[in-house]
């Protein structure tokens, strides 16, 4: 889905892979990971502030996926963790803009974890815009659930079901399709990032580590997906 500004082409929904955190920490001569995973948390907050400025309404950000969550080191995910329960809700709720939205399996986080997020879920409800954060995802595991809730809905009665139906049944916010997605630290893959969703997407790798990647850099991927997709009547 897009829509127009003006003469420019922009995408509703946007999508982050958030990548380099360690990378940046150790380039800056930072003892531990841990600093740039800090660091990396807190820019969410420019990142919500610069697409509120452009009026894009829509958010997914890839924070942890569930195979870090089993393969990274114990201290390293359970500093993670702390961030994600002190750190991203406060950021969101203090937007007064943003209502939070969580995609993935929270059964992987512990309780407190689980329990912060879901507060802050209910308490920015209702809000204008929408951020999905990707938290213990997997995109596999996305698809299967979108399918089963469809089911168990009563979505289908003859064995068959509409993607459209699969693509409601999804978790995350109300404009589930991702026009763009980002992915920082020059690294050329999605990591499983919302397969589903990213179907028709236009991808913009950044060189950038994410903590490093600033308002500009945005408007680069802006531009790339405003070449992609020119307004209607103008030229291809």
């Amino acid at each position: 889905m897009t829509r127009t500004a003006g003469t420019t082409t922009m995408p509703t929904h946007v999508g982050v892979v958030m990548d380099g955190n360690r990378r940046w920490a150790r380039r800056a001569g930072l003892a531990n990971a841990s600093d740039g995973h800090r660091r990396g948390a807190d820019h969410v907050e420019d990142l919500l502030g610069w697409c509120e400025a452009r009026g894009i309404e829509h958010l997914t950000v890839y924070v942890l996926s569930a195979d870090n969550i089993r393969k990274r080191s114990g201290t390293e995910v359970g500093f993670l963790f702390e961030l994600v329960r002190e750190v991203l809700p406060a950021i969101v709720e203090r937007t007064e803009h943003w209502a939070l939205h969580v995609s993935g399996d929270t059964s992987l986080l512990p309780d407190a974890v689980a329990s912060a997020l879901r507060r802050a879920e209910r308490s920015t409800a209702g809000r204008d815009a929408h951020v999905t954060l990707a938290i213990g995802y997997d995109g596999r595991g996305d698809i299967v659930a979108g399918i089963r809730a469809a089911v168990l809905a009563g979505a289908t009665t003859t064995g068959e079901l509409d993607p459209d139906v699969i693509t409601d049944h999804l978790a995350g916010g109300p404009v589930k399709e991702i026009d763009l997605v980002i992915r920082t630290s020059g690294e050329q893959r999605l990591s499983g990032f919302f397969p589903w969703q990213t179907a028709h997407a236009e991808i913009h790798v950044s060189p950038k580590l994410w903590p490093d990647f600033d308002a500009a850099d945005l408007d680069l991927a802006l531009a790339q997906y405003a070449a992609a997709h020119p307004p209607a009547g103008g030229a291809a």
